[in-house]
């Protein structure tokens, strides 16, 4: 548009990416929401992006934030740090977890994490909420009031001793969530198979960090994931499989959703970047790549590619679990703790999209376009973000300009987070975010963080839209072909 307006701030001379178009514009800014298009445009503030790429500011939407674990290990990071790693990295938002662990009620737990978020984020924020223990009141009254407040997304898991919900708690899950329009998420693997083979390797004396990957093995997801999906497919409700880290994995999503299931897929930089081999260093070291799903092999890191570029997954994350290699993280039982005493989880909400754009975009495996849906359009769809995850008028003006020629080395103190290392030491990447923006104001300029903890806002998700998604209609919860049974979805 050729327009006469004043904008509060104007991107001037950048190429704009969106998840379908590049084009060359201006970006006119006003009130924190786009408001111009086009050439010529001028503001009471200019951001010069000649020769860069601006591109919807990234949504980190798999992160663990100021969480406590099961067995009450915090995470490293809080809103402040973790935040303003995440706004380094390239993003404008993030959805970390808000966990509830059993005898917590729903509305407890969320009123706990708003008070460790509120006041402390540099960037825009929402929950997805842990249910870990589905009570009559949480199922009827709280999870109903966590999608009233715009909490819509639940997560389970299929593991974990003291997390894990049984194959009917997690259809009540899914009902309750596919009645308010919801996303439920699942951590997929098979509790049995890991604690029979776990056992057996401790017997024998095998304890080194090394061997949590055989503990994991890879027909524990896969028969995890397609339990899941049957789930799912009964009640014909939405699902999304996270951290998704095997061929047969990503195989059984891509045929669910070929079949027209309402099921959705994620994987995560560490699955496509590093490999079990990781784990079997000298001494401890290994416990530094300790995460579950385990890391597996180079073979699968090429399948995932392929996934990834079939579009079998929906969103790309970091899974961003931090625990200091020491006292308080993953030495917390011990120098000698054995891999089923050390914290799962692995640093990287400030290395995901600079990742995923140097081997990805700069080697040729995916376009620029879809870099811009994996990093932030993406997962506003997928999550209800309305407002966010593209570069429209109207839109919230979260924005990320891109230097695709920047070169980095990867070090740890480079990261803004709050741990001693990053697994991805010494990395050599091309590509970088220099300039963010959430809601029009300039959160990382310059190398500097330019905004006060506080600046992010809660956001209020919508529901997720499954339009284009036939569903699966069990027929024996179908009246017209189970003798007239009327049975609740």
């Amino acid at each position: 548009m050729q327009g006469e307006s004043i904008f509060d701030t104007v991107i001037t001379g950048g190429t704009v990416v969106t998840a379908s178009d590049t084009f060359n514009a201006d970006i006119g800014i006003s009130g924190g929401q786009i408001t111009g298009l086009g050439l010529g445009l001028t503001g009471r503030d200019t951001i010069d992006a000649t020769g860069k790429l601006v591109l919807p500011g990234g949504i980190e939407a798999h992160c663990h934030i100021a969480q406590e674990s099961a067995t009450g290990g915090m995470t490293s990071d809080d809103y402040r740090s973790g935040s303003i790693s995440a706004a380094f990295g390239g993003n404008s938002c993030f959805v970390p977890f808000a966990a509830q662990h059993r005898g917590m009620g729903v509305t407890e737990t969320l009123d706990l994490y708003d008070s460790r978020a509120e006041g402390s984020s540099v960037i825009d924020y929402g929950y997805h909420l842990i249910v870990a223990d589905p009570t009559e009141k949480v199922l009827t009254e709280e999870l109903p009031a966590a999608f009233a407040r715009g909490v819509t997304s639940f997560k389970v898991f299929m593991t974990y001793d003291l997390m894990r919900v049984d194959d009917r708690q997690f259809l009540d899950i899914l009902t309750v969530a596919k009645t308010h329009g919801a996303l439920t998420m699942v951590h997929a693997e098979n509790n049995g198979m890991i604690s029979w083979i776990s056992d057996r390797l401790l017997a024998a004396g095998h304890s080194a960090p090394r061997y949590h990957a055989p503990s994991h093995p890879a027909l524990a997801e896969a028969e995890a994931i397609n339990r899941a999906i049957s789930l799912a497919k009964l009640v014909d409700a939405a699902l999304l499989i996270v951290h998704v880290s095997t061929p047969e994995g990503a195989g059984l999503v891509s045929e669910a959703r070929m079949a027209g299931a309402k099921i959705f897929g994620e994987t995560c930089a560490q699955y496509l970047f590093l490999t079990r081999e990781d784990l079997d260093r000298p001494g401890m070291e290994g416990a530094k790549f300790m995460c579950s799903p385990p890391l597996r092999d180079v073979p699968t890191q090429d399948a995932l590619w392929r996934h990834l570029q079939a579009g079998t997954f929906s969103v790309f994350s970091s899974d961003h679990a931090p625990y200091r290699f020491d006292e308080t993280g993953k030495l917390a039982n011990g120098p000698d703790a054995t891999f089923k005493q050390i914290a799962n989880g692995m640093p990287g909400i400030g290395l995901r999209l600079p990742l995923l754009f140097s081997e990805g975009v700069g080697k040729g495996r995916i376009t620029l376009q879809q870099f811009a849906a994996l990093s932030s359009s993406n997962a506003a769809r997928l999550y209800g973000l309305d407002q966010k995850g593209s570069i429209a008028i109207g839109m919230d003006a979260d924005i990320a300009i891109w230097d695709p020629e920047e070169t980095r080395t990867v070090t740890a103190e480079d990261q803004h987070d709050n741990m001693d290392y990053t697994p991805f030491e010494g990395w050599q990447v091309t590509g970088w975010p220099v300039t963010v923006l959430t809601r029009g104001q300039r959160v990382i300029d310059g190398g500097k963080l330019q905004v006060e903890p506080g600046h992010g806002r809660y956001v209020a998700r919508s529901r997720i839209d499954l339009t284009g998604y036939p569903g699966h209609r069990a027929p024996e919860l179908d009246p017209a072909t189970n003798f007239g049974a009327e049975i609740a979805p």
